[in-house]
């Protein structure tokens, strides 16, 4: 029987299919369930259609409550070595629960992306102010971060911010990038060739404000001109929970077709020749090009859609700022197979220097077996989160058992 137990609070049930963030989540539970831990599920979302059934990984589920004490009956019976939390606002909710009743339970945050530093990007699109940081969503995160044994930070370049503008010491951050199975000559073999592929694609999921402007961009400015370039080419849309405004958008005469969710993320893309993302702002790294270099598909983008994701490799396709230079970009890599078929081996490099699970795995759970012996000694270095974790324990309890109490009333 496994001796270790970790438990993840999510946000909401995992959805691969819907978003980078879903398979971000299970990649994690895999790779604990590797270093042989018992791995236990809890959300107090509602489960939808499309959440992931975990049991067929090997991971329990619980449904639970929020402000709600029977969360600390379960804790306690749990009696986890490790809690995860699925975002810093699943810290903020329970953990001071974890706190009182695991106290020994080393904490980790899955920061899935520094979400002070999109909003704080989408500020500047909005207004046209400089970027501001330090933002009151900023404290609570980086609050959130230190109170944590560990963060996992998806992109090196928000490893950079932390350190560098936050002065956030390197043993409380790990580097942990999307954990993908290396391209191998068989998998790349059966890859659509470039005459079999079709149109132009875009895919993201709607509930995310990034790609709601992205379609908007694409729809108003990119697809107008670069369909008078190719007249007869395509723009598929793809996405999981698109509102009406976005369904609307489809328009056969303009050849823009939104089609909604796609049944496989990756087997959609790899249908066709080339992703089209002009992402204006965001933050992490961007699942929709780690799906089309696993499918062959080349990708033109912007520096906010490209960074952190290639490191000192050639990106796989193009990275534009300027319209115009998108534009020609895109026309490009449509009709050259040459281009396209070099920008696909860019990919295929890409994924295999910088994404391949087996350059991660090991590491990090030697990184948490050693946090798991020192965990003390680690915990009194970092004597600031100790008073974050003192003070907010405090704070977070009342309110949560003050809700709690107003609850009992109804």
């Amino acid at each position: 029987m496994n001796n270790k137990r970790l438990l993840i609070i999510g946000l909401v049930w995992p959805e691969p299919g819907s978003s980078a963030a879903g398979t971000r989540i299970i990649q994690l539970a895999e790779l604990f369930i590797a270093g042989s831990y018992e791995v236990f599920f809890a959300s107090a979302a509602i489960k939808g259609e499309f959440s992931y059934p975990l049991q067929q990984i090997g991971v329990k589920e619980k449904e639970i409550v929020l402000n709600d004490k029977s969360f600390n009956t379960f804790l306690k019976e749990l009696s986890p070595d490790t809690v995860l939390f699925d975002r810093f606002v699943m810290e903020e909710q329970y953990g001071w629960r974890v706190q009182q009743e695991c106290p020994h339970a080393m904490r980790i945050l899955d920061t899935e992306d520094l979400h002070f530093l999109r909003h704080a990007r989408q500020e500047v699109l909005k207004t046209g102010q400089p970027l501001n940081l330090f933002s009151d969503t900023a404290k609570r995160e980086v609050a959130s971060v230190l109170r944590c044994d560990l963060s996992l930070i998806i992109s090196e370049v928000e490893m950079d911010i932390l350190r560098e503008q936050f002065h956030i010491d390197r043993s409380l951050l790990c580097y942990l990038p999307f954990l993908e199975e290396k391209l191998t000559e068989e998998i790349v073999g059966k890859w659509k060739a470039f005459e079999e592929r079709e149109g132009f694609v875009f895919i993201g999921n709607f509930l995310h404000e990034p790609n709601w402007n992205t379609l908007q961009v694409l729809k108003t400015k990119i697809w107008p001109e670069l369909r008078k370039r190719l007249p007869t080419s395509i723009l598929h849309i793809y996405g999981a929970y698109p509102s009406q405004k976005v369904m609307q958008l489809n328009n056969v005469k303009e050849n823009f077709r939104v089609h909604g969710r796609a049944a496989d993320a990756r087997q959609t893309i790899a249908a066709h020749k080339v992703l089209l993302a002009p992402i204006q702002f965001g933050a992490g790294v961007k699942g929709k090009f780690i799906d089309a270099m696993q499918g062959g598909t080349p990708a033109v983008t912007t520096s906010a859609g490209a960074e952190a994701m290639r490191g000192n490799l050639e990106w796989n396709g193009a990275i534009a700022d300027d319209q115009e230079a998108f534009i020609d970009q895109a026309v490009s890599l449509y009709n050259d197979k040459n281009r396209w078929s070099a920008a696909q081996q860019n990919g295929i490099r890409i994924i295999n220097e910088r994404y391949e699970k087996s350059k991660f795995a090991t590491a990090f759970l030697d990184v948490i077996c050693s946090l798991t012996v020192n965990l003390q000694a680690h915990r009194r270095q970092n004597f600031i989160g100790q008073i974050l974790l003192y003070h907010t324990v405090n704070s977070s309890k009342y309110m949560s058992l003050w809700i709690e109490e107003k609850n009992k009333k109804k």
